[in-house]
């Protein structure tokens, strides 16, 4: 399989894998999916967040919020970090949940000479994040050792993105952009990737014919608008 139709970035935990349904249905009515002797198949990829400790744990995306937001979706930025998936995003839960902080959603794209490479991420993770330039704050005794975790479970902190770009790849160099969006996560936070934390991203190639540009010059302009998009986000 060398496509997608469209990409789910949700709350809720595994519960909120159920808005897939919602846009499944969206994409069917619009006869958008994987051509199969048996009718078009919508492929959707979606990716959600541990946030059920924000808020009421029973109030998660279903299939017709799914469908409701492809209805909504738009071309424009985000202009709300909170929105969405956003909403129950926290960030800096490495030193305990008391430490924790609001996290967000945010959108930021990358441009050059016609090369355009869009981050869509939601900033949820265990670590802090960063302003550019500032120190990591320095490692309290005992620091990662199981009691440390500060009741946190394994995997209950997860940034969850999607890199966008007009340049035409295939299906290894967008996987390779995706690895290149795990380094922009690092630029802008600490600690990162622990057992704490289940980060995820999708690289896609869009825009019909797609724009000619090395693989390698993509991934830098990824690397750097996930970290700006982890930054704003939760900065502002």
């Amino acid at each position: 399989m060398n496509r997608l139709d469209a990409v789910v970035l949700a709350g809720g935990s595994a519960f909120g894998l159920g808005a897939c349904e919602g846009v499944v249905r969206w994409l069917k009515e619009r006869a958008r999916g994987f051509p199969t002797p048996s009718g078009l198949v919508p492929i959707v990829v979606g990716a959600v967040i541990y946030d059920l400790g924000v808020g009421d744990p029973n109030a998660r995306p279903g299939p017709d919020e799914g469908y409701e937001a492809c209805n909504k979706a738009g071309t424009g930025p985000l202009t709300c970090k909170d929105a969405g998936a956003g909403c129950g995003a926290t960030v800096g839960k490495w030193l305990g949940r008391n430490a924790a902080r609001p996290g967000g959603i945010a959108e930021i794209s990358e441009h050059y000479e016609g090369l355009v490479v869009s981050a869509l991420v939601v900033a949820n993770c265990y670590g802090d994040v960063l302003e550019e330039g500032e120190r990591p704050r320095d490692l309290p005794p005992g620091a990662f050792q199981p009691e440390a975790y500060g009741g946190e479970a394994l995997g209950q902190s997860t940034t969850v993105g999607l890199v966008a770009t007009n340049a035409k790849l295939s299906k290894l160099e967008c996987f390779l952009v995706a690895q290149s969006a795990h380094d922009g996560l690092a630029r802008a936070v600490d600690p990162v990737h622990t057992l704490a934390d289940g980060d995820a991203f999708v690289a896609a190639s869009v825009g019909g014919g797609g724009t000619e540009a090395p693989v390698d010059l993509v991934r830098s302009l990824a690397a750097r608008a996930v970290a700006k998009a982890v930054r704003q986000a939760v900065l502002g």
